[in-house]
């Protein structure tokens, strides 16, 4: 952990609902300028599949988008559907005027390869930003939309560190910022983020734990940030005192007694809470916020298209 960073004198949770409800005021003042200027945002979802942790999604983003009263449209293709027929699905979506963001809901079905299909999405209307002009502006610094989960994850730290009287470019330039997990939308582009804020950022995934070596990654870390989709990878031996941990990982497990389903973290944080500087839960941590946040991409969208 880098020194004079400071240790806590108490562990913090970080309420990612309280956080939602305050961002989503914020869209909710931006839709209505855009409806004060005579437009409004349309969101569009496609889902191929019965995946659980997708279907939960969906219906998250349709409760919001009708309380934000956002025009809210969702494609369920069948598991077995071809990639053309879903790239059809796609063609149609971004032809349509009234539909400004489009959300292509994962994993996808094998047989349906991700880059590819994200290729095919209009770049202004990804709001994602996995289409891969929209990774290149991330990564060149001048993003035209930023990924809903590693937004969110600032989001909420910028949040902590304004509330807990720490100033924001301070600590970020005197952190290191460690992230497991290197998918393409919240490992790399949490990477991206990390550097623009001047923070030493460091990458590793679930191989590092398997070959015995995580720990000598995480225990450098004075803000970790998990998105591996691996239920209680990080424990105490992971975590260095005083860290900030912030869990992406939401993974469904099934009660071995109840048969019931329920959701966890990357984290085990009942295990690490203890050291912890401060923490976000699973659920009601960076999961809400990341749901209002792809309401605010899609906003931008309906602005930068009008």
């Amino acid at each position: 952990m880098t020194p004079g960073i400071g240790l806590p004198p108490r562990s913090e949770l970080l309420d990612g609902r309280l956080v939602a409800k305050e961002l989503k005021e914020e869209v909710r003042h931006e839709l209505d300028e855009l409806r004060a200027s005579g437009h409004e945002c349309g969101l569009a979802t496609v889902m191929v599949g019965d995946d659980y942790s997708a279907a939960a999604y969906e219906r998250r983003l349709r409760r919001l988008a009708d309380a934000l009263e956002i025009r809210y449209r969702h494609y369920w293709l069948a598991a077995e559907t071809s990639h053309d027929e879903v790239a059809r699905v796609v063609h149609q979506l971004n032809a349509d005027p009234s539909v400004h963001g489009i959300l292509l809901l994962r994993p996808l079905p094998v047989h349906v390869p991700e880059p590819q299909l994200f290729s095919q999405l209009d770049p202004c209307k990804d709001i994602e930003a996995l289409h891969p002009e929209n990774a290149g502006l991330l990564a060149l610094g001048t993003p035209r939309f930023l990924p809903s989960t590693p937004a969110s994850v600032f989001h909420i730290l910028d949040r902590w560190l304004d509330e807990s009287g720490q100033d924001r470019d301070r600590f970020y330039k005197g952190a290191t910022i460690v992230v497991v997990g290197r998918s393409n939308n919240v490992g790399k582009p949490t990477l991206a983020l990390g550097h623009a804020r001047g923070a030493v950022v460091i990458s590793c995934d679930e191989w590092a734990s398997r070959s015995g070596h995580l720990a000598e990654f995480t225990l450098r870390a004075d803000v970790l940030v998990v998105a591996a989709g691996v239920p209680d990878l990080i424990s105490a031996e992971h975590v260095s005192d005083g860290a900030v941990l912030i869990d992406v990982g939401i993974n469904p497990v099934t009660d071995s007694n109840t048969g019931r389903v329920r959701l966890v973290g990357d984290i085990d944080l009942p295990a690490v809470l203890h050291l912890a500087r401060a923490a976000t839960p699973v659920p009601g941590g960076v999961g809400p916020v990341t749901d209002v946040w792809l309401m605010k991409n899609c906003v931008a969208a309906a602005r930068q298209a009008n």
